[in-house]
């Protein structure tokens, strides 16, 4: 089992410079631009997910590896069945495995760190991540009701799922804002 500070330093150290190469990627293998976040971050979660028995050797080719088995999944599950065709087979099948409940407790308590992670983000960090990953817009979707341009909106989302993700990860989910810093910095000089 890898220790939690070292999957954290491991990722932030090795997995996030390869953001940028990681999102070009998936938008040349992926249909609607507007995933590309989305499909980031899941990403990331199975990447962290996958180091809990050790860290990889080489992690670019561990996290590309991650993406293209993803992406593949994600395009065969959109194929199979629709949702609305899911939703009349209620009842279908064997019922849910209650023997489980250790998965849904630690289910509960995630979400529990994930709204109380949520709730220390900024008003328009916070709203921009609820419309984009709670409710489900799309990027341009959320532009248009927020009244802001898209890039405003992909930055207000990378920078939350950041906080949020080092939130969830022990620290304290606070955004880094470079330029106030550098401003404060002027000022006290």
């Amino acid at each position: 089992m890898t220790d939690q500070a070292a999957m954290d330093d491991w990722f932030c150290r090795e997995v996030l410079p390869l953001e940028p190469a990681l999102m070009r990627y998936i938008r040349r293998n992926w249909r609607v631009p507007e995933d590309v976040f989305d499909l980031t971050h899941d990403i990331y979660a199975l990447a962290l997910h996958g180091v809990r028995n050790g860290l990889p050797e080489h992690t670019s080719g561990y996290v590309f590896a991650i993406a293209r088995n993803h992406l593949i999944q994600q395009a065969r599950r959109s194929q199979i069945v629709s949702i609305e065709f899911m939703a009349n087979l209620d009842g279908v099948g064997p019922p849910p495995d209650l023997s489980t409940t250790d998965r849904h407790i630690d289910a509960r308590d995630e979400l529990r760190r994930a709204l109380a992670g949520l709730s220390i983000l900024p008003p328009r960090c916070r709203e921009v991540v609820q419309l984009r990953k709670v409710e489900g817009l799309t990027t341009r979707e959320t532009a248009e009701r927020l009244g802001v341009g898209v890039d405003a909106i992909e930055q207000q989302l990378t920078k939350g799922m950041r906080a949020l993700t080092d939130f969830m990860l022990g620290g304290s989910g606070k955004i880094a804002w470079p330029a106030r810093d550098k401003q404060k910095a002027r000022r006290s000089e």
